[in-house]
């Protein structure tokens, strides 16, 4: 377990006498005042939000969301704005307008997703909804009555689970018969079969790795809100038969297709080879009702807010400052990896990297090595006088995280300082993540102009320090992290 606990301020004090922060204070206090007086961050949220929404990689969404953050890279005077193609993949997925509702014997909406490289439905598909039959011998009896036909599950059929890289465990008696009948259901012309979620989140993910639309199963899965189905049984167990109509727009495009990280700088003007990182990722998922917004709308903003405000002062960092928005995180960090691969000989020059991919909450400190701590301080003094309702506290650790589901993660890995910014407030990001509610209007905008300007702040303070930031040994093996859903704990 990693030891964490706040230094008393004392302490702190003693600690930035002997520090190394050279960050001059004039400005720091015009980063302050821009950041406080003309925060654009929700300006770029917005943006991203509602006019590009969600944006899967690999989708079209996302090319729109590249090429409208490097114009805005561009036009805040950054240098060196690119696109780093980091793979190449098989096929697009896009997500277009989906809607899933109850007809009869109530029109009613419906929440639900699918998951994404999937099949969809090609036009709106309406028929009765039937309880699944429980068992072979059920469905040989009725098989002739399930064609076009929404087959509904009162609770999603148990199925053989493989830890990750292995083999799927051998399928119980049970299991076995379940899949006997579901892939009878397949068979028989059913429209589709609709499961409920665990509770009132509907969760979105998918498999990446689609070589052909011809491999796909041609029957699409639904994930119906959990009240939602209970409500379809209602009727059904009623007796009022109940009638359903899907329309699932799923579009593929042909590969390959290519995947990158946006990158830009603001050189630095006397070690321009020493770099500060400050990177989100800019992919989402793409569930119905998603845009994006706090996973990681408001990383993507925040990295851009912070560089138009450092431009905006005239900011002078002695080290580069780089900012990068990386794709292809939500399937396992891909384009985080594919840059330390791609950088590997700069990666002794980067004094570290921080992170903003913790939702919507305000950046309320992050964990240092005790050897880093009179970095901070300057970071902390600047933003503790300046939003005192949103105090950032610094926590130690005895060693740099090796886990984590986030893009520091593959930086830790090979030795350079990563930061997951904690993020402290109420807003909840459990209710957002990956889910249908993943939306702007629930973003808190005070929270989005502290974390904007402590990133412009954490960033100068860096770059301008006397010496890079303290390393720890370079770990000997690689980090533990979960491919395709990082969890809550980025750390």
């Amino acid at each position: 377990m990693v030891m964490r606990r706040a230094l008393p301020a004392a302490i702190l004090l003693g600690l930035s006498v002997l520090g190394s922060a050279q960050a001059d204070q004039k400005t720091l206090d015009k980063i302050v005042h821009e950041g406080k007086m003309n925060n654009q961050v929700m300006d770029h949220l917005r943006h991203l939000s509602l006019n590009i929404g969600h944006r899967l990689t690999a989708s079209p969404n996302l090319d729109t969301a590249y090429s409208w953050t490097v114009e805005k890279l561009k036009s805040f005077g950054l240098t060196n704005v690119r696109l780093e193609e980091w793979s190449e993949w098989p096929m697009a997925f896009h997500r277009g307008p989906s809607t899933g509702k109850i007809v009869a014997p109530n029109e009613i909406q419906l929440q639900f997703t699918t998951r994404s490289w999937t099949i969809g439905t090609d036009g709106p598909k309406r028929g009765a909804a039937v309880p699944a039959p429980k068992t072979v011998a059920e469905f040989e009896a009725n098989k002739a009555s399930y064609a076009g036909k929404w087959i509904v599950y009162k609770e999603t059929p148990s199925r053989p689970r493989a830890a990750r890289g292995a083999a799927p465990a051998e399928a119980t008696p049970e299991q076995q018969e379940s899949m006997a009948v579901e892939a009878g259901l397949k068979a028989a012309g059913i429209h589709g079969i609709i499961t409920p979620s665990r509770n009132e989140l509907v969760i979105t993910s998918g498999n990446y790795d689609v070589k052909s639309v011809d491999a796909l199963d041609k029957i699409p899965a639904v994930l119906v809100r959990k009240s939602d189905m209970e409500r379809i049984f209602g009727f059904i167990d009623a007796n009022q038969p109940v009638e359903l109509e899907f329309n699932l727009d799923h579009k593929f495009t042909p590969g390959p297709i290519k995947n990158y990280n946006v990158v830009a700088e603001i050189r630095g003007t006397e070690k321009p080879d020493e770099v500060v990182i400050f990177g989100g990722h800019i992919d989402t998922w793409d569930g119905p009702g998603t845009q994006g917004a706090a996973d990681n709308g408001t990383g993507v903003s925040a990295v851009l807010e912070a560089a138009r405000i450092l431009m905006a002062v005239g900011a002078k960092p002695k080290r580069t400052i780089r900012f990068v928005l990386f794709s292809g995180e939500e399937q396992g960090l891909f384009g985080s990896r594919a840059y330390v691969e791609q950088h590997k000989d700069e990666m002794d020059k980067i004094s570290c990297i921080f992170i903003e991919d913790g939702g919507a909450n305000y950046e309320g400190g992050t964990y240092a090595l005790e050897s880093m701590l009179p970095m901070f301080e300057p970071i902390m003094t600047t933003m503790n006088k300046a939003f005192p309702q949103m105090p950032v506290k610094m926590r130690t650790v005895a060693t740099m995280p090796r886990g984590g589901g986030s893009d520091h993660v593959p930086f830790n890995a090979v030795g350079v300082p990563g930061f997951f910014w904690d993020e402290t407030g109420m807003f909840d990001y459990g209710y957002i993540h990956h889910t249908q509610n993943d939306r702007f209007e629930l973003v808190p905008y005070n929270y989005m102009i502290q974390s904007a300007t402590n990133s412009a702040v954490a960033c100068y303070v860096i770059a301008n320090a006397k010496t890079m930031m303290p390393r720890a040994p370079k770990p000997a093996a690689p980090p533990t992290t979960q491919s395709g859903e990082h969890d809550h704990d980025h750390n």
